[in-house]
């Protein structure tokens, strides 16, 4: 299995818990938008400790970009991540994944699996193709709103969001549901993209292919 050494070359705060991550780009390695690899920290005791993180950045860049969320109350490699400086270096693995956009349509994420959408957003916006594609984020708090401001410029009207854990002017309140998918989604014959925690992927692939009356309609990770 291919495997490269990247060096870390700078670390950026998104969130309260999210950073981004530039990192070296191997010669001749490339991703489509959507996709992701499985990631160690080059540390002793780390290196077989690998965990699946998707591209953020475009591969036209001459760096790869994660956007990672980190969980600090885990003896994990997101909290070890967390406390990388720029100088250390990732074990990165090879590309994989099943999310990649076949057309326009409506994309939903919950949490940190907005990641795979951010390369895909950042490319048809790099194209001129955003056209009518929506996002409908769902995030407990608005402070984990990842990437907020480039959404709103990117996508306007198009990025909807919903706050399950706190009230918030202007913000929905409610899971994304069936009854939330019928009060905000005027037909059902389109693209539709998931991906979140797994119940709540499993659930909404399982009502959007009703709705929709056609499972190639709907794409999650597998």
């Amino acid at each position: 299995m291919e495997s490269h050494i990247v060096k870390v070359l700078s670390i950026t705060p998104v969130t309260h818990n999210v950073k981004r991550y530039k990192v070296e780009k191997p010669e001749g390695y490339t991703f489509v938008p959507g996709q992701a690899t499985e990631v160690a920290v080059n540390k002793p005791g780390w290196e077989d400790e690998r965990r699946p993180f998707t591209f953020t950045g475009l591969n036209e860049w001459n760096h790869l970009e994660f956007t990672i969320k980190s969980y600090a109350d885990h003896h994990s490699v997101t909290d070890l991540l967390g406390h990388i400086k720029p100088g250390d270096s990732l074990i990165i693995h090879d590309v994989w994944g099943a999310i990649h956009y076949k057309g326009e349509g409506v994309f939903i994420a919950g949490g940190a699996g907005v990641t795979p959408f951010i390369a895909i957003f950042r490319d048809l916006q790099r194209k001129g193709q955003l056209g009518n594609n929506k996002l409908f984020f769902s995030n407990r708090t608005y402070a984990d709103i990842i990437l907020k401001e480039e959404f709103e410029q990117m996508l306007g009207n198009n990025f909807i969001n919903t706050i399950t854990r706190e009230e918030v002017p202007g913000y929905e309140h409610h899971i994304i549901d069936e009854a939330y998918l019928k009060r905000n989604i005027s037909h059902f014959n389109q693209h539709f993209y998931i991906c979140g925690p797994d119940p709540m992927v499993q659930q909404l692939r399982e009502v959007l292919e009703k709705l929709s009356g056609e499972a190639d309609l709907v794409t999650v990770e597998i």
